[in-house]
């Protein structure tokens, strides 16, 4: 099981797997289970957004445990945010922000854990 972090200018936080872009996150995602997957909208000039990402992890029915969407863009975000949350099952947990800094923290160390067997 992995933590996934899409972006393709952020660092990679410590204990996530990074994907610069779609086709490597989409890849990812059919490779491992995910537990937390954290969403960039923006992937580059005239490239494949994290949209791309939601309407496979939809279609597919692939939903990680956890997701954050951590885009700067309001738009994107709204976009995935709203994508995700009606097609999601009731375990998923699905926020709308990035990772909290305690979160990044228990995921580095090994400590982060997902109720409800999610």
């Amino acid at each position: 099981m992995i933590d996934l972090y899409l972006d393709d200018a952020r660092p990679r936080p410590q204990g996530f797997v990074l994907a610069r872009d779609v086709d490597e996150c989409v890849e990812l995602l059919r490779a491992s289970p995910v537990r937390v997957l954290s969403l960039d909208y923006d992937l580059g000039w005239n490239r494949p957004n994290g949209m791309e990402v939601v309407r496979y992890i939809v279609s597919e029915r692939t939903y990680p445990a956890v997701i954050y969407l951590h885009t700067s863009s309001a738009s994107g975000r709204r976009l995935m945010y709203e994508s995700l949350y009606a097609n999601k099952p009731g375990h998923v947990r699905l926020y709308n922000h990035p990772v909290p800094d305690e979160t990044l923290r228990e995921i580095a160390e090994g400590k982060f854990r997902v109720e409800n067997g999610g």
